[in-house]
């Protein structure tokens, strides 16, 4: 399975550049990588094999040394499930709308992880809005098959609200860790807001 979409195109970009413009000495190592723009891409991580997300970057540069994949000016970014037949298990074409990430810039390592210093990830089907605050020392961590992580999270959903420090979450809404002492958040069954089809609705009052 194609690991994403992105690197075939940044290893045919960079194989070009390579070759068309290969330096003599030591600056060869600093002119293997590549730099696009204005890029429309999917990316298909192998550790989570039926999800695929999808960028628009205004700038895209690959260090291959490093195993760095930098991204700014991003926007549309998404997580996209893909079905699957019951029976065969084999992939139908269809992909179903998981998650929506915001943020300006993202680093992606040679293990598919994204990392960036601030992020918003809506989560479709419970209609949950996180904010993901980090530091260079201490990013937000996106994980791929996983979920993801950050020292300091902002949660704003129909029934779930918090603040949230030390943060690690699935991608289907549950928290796996987080620090007790310094988070807050609330839960309210009762609230007449509800997530239907990923849209935030209010029911009416009873009896109305």
């Amino acid at each position: 399975m194609p690991k994403a979409g992105l690197y075939a195109l940044l290893a045919i970009l960079g194989f070009a550049l390579l070759f068309a413009f290969l330096p003599s000495g030591t600056d060869a190592a600093r002119r293997t990588g590549a730099e696009l723009s204005g890029v429309t891409f999917r990316m298909y991580p192998s550790r989570d094999e039926d999800a695929v997300w999808s960028f628009a970057a205004q700038r895209v540069t690959s260090d291959p040394v490093a195993g760095q994949t930098q991204l700014s000016g991003l926007s549309g970014g998404q997580r996209l499930l893909r079905e699957r037949d019951p029976k065969t298990k084999a992939l139908t074409g269809r992909e179903t709308l998981d998650a929506r990430l915001d943020t300006p810039e993202l680093s992606i390592d040679d293990q598919d992880t994204m990392t960036t210093r601030q992020a918003r990830i809506t989560l479709v089907r419970e209609c949950a809005d996180i904010d993901l605050k980090g530091t260079d020392a201490q990013p937000v961590t996106i994980e791929q098959g996983r979920g993801f992580s950050a020292p300091v999270a902002e949660i704003d959903s129909p029934i779930t609200k918090g603040h949230i420090e030390k943060l690690v979450m699935t991608f289907g809404f549950s928290i796996e860790d987080s620090d007790p002492v310094t988070s807050t958040f609330t839960s309210d069954l009762d609230t007449p807001e509800r997530c239907v089809n990923g849209k935030r609705i209010t029911l009416p009052p009873s009896g109305s």
